[in-house]
């Protein structure tokens, strides 16, 4: 797939409600009902691939690479957080993203992030053959 009909400014957002079940709590009872950081990932992650879906193939999706990411501040429960991800770059086989997450009153999360387009079938038939192998 040629990547180059991928424009360099391209964003994706998406927003999500912090609830308990998004929370560090969740898993560890022991520990703040903050919205975590794997969640706070996943967002930003899901938010570089709404930023580039209507570029790609029939077909195609992209997967993440490479994540770089720092949580700055905590959200509790009941905040909206909003993940911004804006396209900075586009190379032959990835697409590079500066990403934050804003809960309403800060920026809770900044950083970068690379997806490289894959042809879904393709990949499906990679992992399925692992899956056979277990």
């Amino acid at each position: 797939m040629n990547l180059n009909n991928i424009p360099v400014g391209a964003t994706g957002t998406l927003s999500v409600e912090v609830s308990r079940e998004l929370t560090v709590a969740h898993i560890l009872p022991h520990l703040p009902e903050v919205y975590s950081t794997p969640n706070m990932i996943a967002l930003m992650e899901s938010a570089a691939q709404v930023a580039i879906d209507e570029y790609l193939a029939d077909g195609w999706v992209a997967v993440g690479t490479s994540v770089n990411i720092k949580h700055l501040a905590a959200t509790p429960i009941g905040f909206t957080v909003t993940a911004t991800a804006k396209v900075v770059e586009v190379s032959d086989r990835t697409v590079s993203f500066e990403i934050e997450a804003h809960d309403g009153i800060e920026k809770v999360g900044a950083g970068t992030h690379v997806r490289a387009p894959v042809e879904l079938s393709r990949f499906k038939k990679g992992f399925l053959a692992k899956l056979a192998k277990n």
